[in-house]
């Protein structure tokens, strides 16, 4: 029974989790106490009346995070003290004023990622699904922090029947917190630029090295082994040499992708809600005006690199920063121009290159998260015109292949596509595709029911509200058509690439792990094998991945960043500084080269990320470059000295690079 609570309802914290202390003195958010952070665990606990958050729409509270480093929370929502908990993953920009904006509907877990707001960083959806009207506890607490001392003012959390009004004008006890270079304001480190005649003596230095840069001796035109021989076919291939899986070049080398994502201008940030953080905002009309973007979501976006290199080259600003980032790569031995980047510079330049392709385009309805309804009869023809996005790249023979998708968020999702279906989607056509399987697996109502220990219809699997929970007789049927809807998913997708391409190779969906059995019996259709790998190394056991489904395997994305050189994150790999994040970069890559089933690695990315966040609040020191393009010469170094020595290692004739360094507690959001 829903209690009797007029909204909205204002939460003040039951007590202190861990060796959380509040502190006294005046917060610079009005009506927020200040807290300090000894370790991750601290945080703070609520109680709610059963049922009292049924009726409302949203939780919301202010809050600002002290210092210059990156601290993250996870807000809580818990059905009893052992119940179902449902949490909201978040972080905020460091000496600016945040306003969370939870919204409720975000407990029944059909939605991983909501949009970032103004310095309220990057929400994302964690654990079970749980009924609001059972819920009477919660907590907001800090899951990783840097080892520098935390702080944060927050104010009472309110749970409201209105949407919150978004914050606008924050406070910035700092005052602006991006310069007029797009640096942080809030660090200092030695390699900071410190004026825009500094950077356009950069960029114009660098463009007149541009010319001067090419691959290692011994590599072909595109990057492969000449030591090392197959049959020339004009485009990329897989090929297997005495058990060691190669990608072959179209002259016939032996090649191994040693890739970097997001060759673009990549500094992209929401300036939408924070104009009065940065120090300089270029006007939207005249000379500046491709520096503003619209990015993802509703906001507004600012690109400090552009702006850079306008100042430095005018109108013609773009075609110099495409000289200048092949040239870069050439520099440092990178062989592939990788995901999410501008790939037509790339195949103007017949530089090897891969590129995502973009399911969001077609009318087919979601049935989980981003699973669409794939026994809708309008999917077929989704994934023709997902396929036509390769007409204008299927005889170019730089182009090496295709990732079908990246890091579905359905499975991030704790509960298996299948599953999630049931709770969130009352009719589609995939529900009923699971009714007929479980008739023909257990014929009859009665044959169901017996078979999952509940009283449960066929009916009702195929059409209408689903509240029921599921027995483990349950979970086995529904992970065998989960595995039904992965294989429908992706081999009606790469059928259709196949048919308009059949010259280059499937990538594959660049999943975010190792799949789980009922999805990796799914992905049977691909030519490589992607998965995304953030460790210190290879994860050993895509060893006996490639082993189960005969393909090789690629790494998407991986990285390290540090603390060391003014970003407020690491990224996800985190170690001490510049010269660790060379060393970490040759052991994963040197590690990755000697495995036989590996065929390249992808580093995730050029730049870092901006200081201000890029469309979901990531601020990470993640690039090669910086926001004013100043190479991380450590870094450089570190991975020019591996590539040269890249197919000795694959071939087993020198051992792989093994000087780790530090590795450091994870640090991202």
């Amino acid at each position: 029974m829903t209690p009797n609570v007029e909204l909205p309802m204002e939460l003040e914290p039951e007590k202190l989790l861990g060796k959380l202390a509040a502190e006294a003195g005046d917060a610079p958010v009005p009506g927020a106490t200040w807290y300090a952070v000894k370790d991750t665990g601290d945080g703070l606990a609520y109680r709610i009346p059963v049922g009292a958050l049924a009726k409302a729409s949203h939780l919301t509270a202010d809050l600002l995070v002290d210092g210059n480093r990156t601290v993250v929370f996870v807000l809580e929502l818990r059905e009893g003290e052992a119940g179902s908990a449902f949490g909201l993953s978040f972080s905020a920009l460091n000496q600016c004023q945040a306003r969370l904006r939870m919204p409720l509907e975000a407990v029944d877990q059909n939605r991983w990622a909501y949009e970032r707001e103004g310095a309220w960083l990057k929400p994302r959806c964690l654990g079970d699904r749980v009924d609001l009207s059972r819920v009477d506890r919660m907590t907001i607490t800090v899951t990783a922090k840097s080892d520098q001392p935390a702080r944060f003012c927050l104010t009472p959390v309110t749970a409201t029947a209105e949407e919150p009004e978004r914050l606008t004008s924050p406070t910035l006890p700092a005052g602006p917190i991006i310069d007029k270079l797009g640096q942080s304001a809030l660090h200092e480190w030695p390699e900071k630029s410190r004026s825009a005649d500094e950077v356009t003596g950069r960029l114009k230095g660098q463009l007149d090295a541009a010319g001067s840069h090419q691959f290692p001796d011994g590599w072909s035109q595109w990057g492969g082994s000449k030591e090392i021989r197959f049959e020339a076919t004009g485009f990329f291939r897989t090929d297997q040499d005495g058990g060691r899986w190669w990608l072959v070049d179209p002259d016939g080398c032996a090649f191994w992708s040693a890739g970097m994502d997001c060759v673009r201008v990549d500094t992209d940030a929401v300036c939408g809600g924070l104009e009065t953080a940065l120090e300089w905002l270029p006007e939207p009309e005249g000379e500046y005006r491709e520096a503003h973007t619209h990015g993802f979501g509703r906001q507004r976006h600012i690109n400090y690199l552009a702006a850079n290199f306008i100042r430095a080259f005018g109108e013609r600003w773009h075609e110099k920063w495409a000289q200048i980032a092949l040239a870069e790569l050439r520099r440092l031995g990178f062989n592939t121009v990788a995901n999410w980047s501008e790939w037509q510079i790339a195949r103007d330049a017949d530089f090897p290159y891969v590129r995502p392709l973009d399911l969001r385009r077609g009318d087919t309805p979601r049935v989980f998260r981003d699973f669409p309804d794939v026994f809708h009869p309008e999917f077929e023809a989704e994934a023709a015109d997902f396929a036509k996005q390769l007409e204008e790249t299927r005889d170019d023979p730089a182009f090496i292949g295709y990732f079908l998708m990246n890091e579905p968020t359905w499975g991030f999702a704790k509960e298996i596509p299948a599953v999630g279906m049931l709770y969130n989607t009352p009719s589609c056509e995939t529900r009923r595709a699971l009714a007929e399987f479980l008739k023909k697996k257990h014929g009859t109502d009665s044959g169901l029911a017996r078979a999952w220990g509940m009283d449960v219809k066929l009916a009702e699997v195929a059409e209408g509200e689903w509240k029921t929970n599921l027995p483990p007789a349950a979970e086995t049927d529904l992970a065998e058509f989960s595995t039904v809807m992965v294989e429908k998913l992706f081999s009606t997708l790469s059928a259709a690439c196949r048919k308009v391409d059949p010259n280059h190779l499937n990538l594959g969906a660049r999943y975010y792990t190792v799949p789980p059995r009922w999805a990796l019996d799914g992905m049977t259709s691909f030519d490589v094998f992607s998965v995304n790998g953030y460790q210190q190394r290879v994860r050993p056991e895509l060893e006996e991945l490639s082993a189960y489904v005969q393909r090789p395997v690629m790494i998407g994305e991986w990285h390290f960043g540090a603390l060391d050189v003014g970003l407020p994150a690491s990224g996800i790999g985190h170690v001490r500084d510049q010269k660790a994040r060379g060393q970490a970069y040759r052991v994963y890559l040197e590690d990755a080269a000697a495995k036989p089933w590996c065929v390249g690695v992808h580093w995730f990315t050029l730049y870092d990320e901006s200081a201000l966040g890029r469309f979901d609040g990531e601020n990470w020191n993640i690039g090669f470059l910086d926001v004013c393009n100043r190479p991380y010469e450590l870094l450089g170094e570190a991975a020019l000295a591996s590539h040269g020595r890249l197919y000795e290692v694959a071939t087993g004739e020198t051992a792989p690079y093994d000087d780790e360094p530090e590795y450091l507690p994870l640090l991202f959001f």
